[in-house]
């Protein structure tokens, strides 16, 4: 029979082992997973997406203690496409290009998306024009040209579709001409120096949008190259409030691993603020959770877009 002496160095002996272990079990994913992959959506031109995204693969691999290398896509289905291989382990989705992903039977775990500084946790898409323009209304727009962002962009496809067929004015008749412009920028782009009369685009709030950061950095200038402000833009359509697209996971990552990427991504702002500022320019607050369930609105919405095109 043990004396209480004995008990006492037995107990701690147990814990230190049951310590050891449990820390052993939590660390055990980095053994198959000693690399990974983060995937982003390119909103912007390709060095504009590293400068924003590059430094929360630097905290990530920080906070995980394995490198996690930063991959910017060419396109949204290109983002889709890593997951399903398993070449990307997490990733940053617009609401349509998560909703598609799912849809197209890749098992993801949405984790978290960001609170917004006017305490939103979403946004809108909006048609622009120019203000030096006559197009006061999308009516205006009949016969014209409208530049969108990508197949599998929210805001720049999927949603002025949605939002306009339900207002009577179908993008594929309405319009004379729609092109995708492969980016959010471009898409701005392409209405700033003339080449559209009109563009997709998403918006937060009267200060934060992809076209005042665009202002911001100093890379929205029209055909002659003169720098452009947002006073120059006009907004004739505005959509209904949309979900931010995730940061997502794949599902079959350890539990552990995964609860570890989520909290990383719950801490940033508070370790590593100024790589979090970047992600918005600083206009973000926190990075809150979520859930499937709150998706299922644009997975109808991409389903209604698909029906459309088919009849």
């Amino acid at each position: 029979m043990l004396d209480r002496r004995s008990f006492v160095v037995a107990a701690v002996a147990a814990a230190t082992l049951a310590g050891t272990a449990s820390a052993a079990f939590a660390e055990g994913w980095k053994d198959q997973y000693p690399e990974l992959s983060l995937a982003v959506i390119p909103a912007e031109n390709a060095s504009t997406t590293t400068d924003r995204y590059g430094p929360l693969a630097d905290y990530l691999s920080k906070e995980l203690g394995v490198k996690v290398t930063l991959r910017v896509a060419n396109d949204y289905a290109a983002v889709i496409e890593a997951q399903r291989a398993g070449n990307a382990q997490i990733a940053m989705y617009g609401p349509a290009s998560y909703a598609r992903a799912v849809m197209t039977g890749v098992e993801l775990d949405p984790l978290v998306v960001p609170r917004h500084s006017n305490g939103m946790t979403g946004y809108f898409s909006v048609v622009y024009v120019r203000a030096d323009s006559a197009y006061k209304t999308i009516e205006d727009l009949r016969g014209k040209t409208l530049a969108l962002v990508d197949p599998n962009s929210t805001s720049g496809n999927n949603a002025p579709r949605f939002f306009l067929d339900r207002a009577g004015y179908s993008v594929d008749t309405f319009f004379g001409k729609s092109f995708f412009a492969g980016s959010h920028d471009n898409a701005v782009l392409a209405l700033a120096q003339g080449t559209a009369d009109a563009a997709a685009n998403s918006w937060n709030s009267e200060d934060d949008s992809n076209l005042t950061r665009m202002i911001t950095k100093g890379v929205l200038k029209d055909a002659a190259g003169n720098p452009m402000k947002k006073e120059d833009f006009r907004i004739v359509f505005k959509s209904d409030f949309l979900p931010e697209g995730p940061f997502s996971v794949l599902s079959a990552l350890p539990e552990d691993l995964k609860a570890q990427i989520k909290q990383a991504f719950l801490d940033m702002p508070s370790k590593d603020p100024k790589g979090y500022a970047a992600l918005s320019d600083g206009k973000d607050k926190e990075f809150v959770g979520i859930d499937r369930a709150a998706f299922d609105p644009i997975i109808e919405m991409v389903k209604f877009n698909d029906a459309a095109r088919k009849s």
